[in-house]
């Protein structure tokens, strides 16, 4: 047990040198990380089982009687920061709308699961999190829609019943399981648990990370100068969303726990089901931008959480 601690010390230590790592391993070896792709949502549901031990019903039921850092984290996510991307791919692209739609589609969908991991790493307010990612994914179906018209004028179809499922799966089931067993624990489950499971959380991050990466690998092997460029955007803009998060949390004075999940609620999108309805609603240029955002999005999560790590300890 004390090797799993001191494994789970070193990762979180170089969490920003072991995700790239994961990352290239998945874009140099894809034969071998795709096996690991059917797996995803069940070590996804793992993950959030080991971040929700953290949490109980009564600080979910909390956020919604203080709903501020959700209603503000909801507006960056599908509002301001979409509008900020279709002004900028329509400069920068203006012969392009399959491209602009791409970037746009990246920023309209939800807030990615794995954000409730980062949370979990960096000691956010996991409440707010699992608030947010319930929320957002169930109204994804309507918002998605919505977005895309109002910005790029495309109108998509999207599988409901998928994207519910998917989150019931991920999210809420092993979310309720977690927090039914520290209810019934009287919190023994939330005192002890957390840390046992943490080392086996941080290898299921990497397992997901690996496999998921594997799917860019074909669009980073055939880069041209075009999509150089929108690669460079794509991180410019992914950290864009991370920093608005946390300013906007610091503006609006919210604590430090509550400023982790926000800037990662902000900064986080999931990729996934961005590139299902890239590939069923959209010409093929489409999917290169949501793709490639796989390559930054973890990184990126990786290097602010040890900004911010780094910042409170100097405060």
């Amino acid at each position: 047990m004390k090797t799993l601690y001191r494994f789970n010390s070193f990762i979180e230590k170089w969490m920003a040198l072991v995700t790239p790592a994961c990352l290239a391993f998945g874009v140099l070896f894809p034969q071998i990380a795709k096996h690991g792709v059917p797996f995803v949502p069940y070590v996804f549901a793992f993950m959030t089982f080991t971040g929700a031990l953290k949490s109980r019903f009564r600080d979910v039921a909390n956020v919604f009687r203080n709903p501020a850092p959700l209603l503000i984290v909801m507006a960056l996510l599908h509002l301001v920061i979409p509008r900020i991307v279709c002004g900028v791919g329509t400069l920068a692209f203006p012969g392009n709308p399959d491209l602009v739609t791409g970037m746009v589609l990246e920023f309209a969908v939800p807030t990615a699961v794995s954000a409730l991991m980062w949370v979990m790493i960096y000691d956010g307010n996991l409440a707010v999190s699992l608030a947010l990612v319930v929320v957002d994914t169930v109204l994804a179906p309507l918002i998605i829609p919505i977005t895309l018209s109002i910005f790029v004028g495309s109108k998509v179809h999207i599988d409901m019943t998928h994207m519910i499922s998917q989150l019931v799966f991920m999210v809420a089931l092993p979310s309720i399981a977690a927090m039914t067993l520290n209810q019934v624990s009287g919190d023994r489950v939330r005192e002890t648990w957390p840390s046992r499971l943490a080392p086996f959380s941080k290898i299921a991050l990497m397992f997901v990370v690996a496999s998921n990466s594997s799917g860019v690998a074909p669009y980073v092997r055939h880069m041209n100068g075009q999509r150089i460029l929108v690669a460079v955007f794509m991180f410019l803009l992914a950290a864009g969303g991370y920093g608005a998060g946390l300013v906007i949390a610091r503006l609006f004075h919210q604590d430090r726990q509550t400023q982790v999940s926000m800037m990662y609620g902000a900064g986080m999108r999931n990729i996934s089901a961005g590139a299902v309805i890239a590939t069923t609603s959209f010409p093929g240029e489409a999917i290169f931008p949501v793709l490639i955002a796989t390559l930054f999005q973890q990184m990126l999560a990786a290097l602010y959480g040890k900004g911010l790590e780094r910042a409170s300890r100097k405060e």
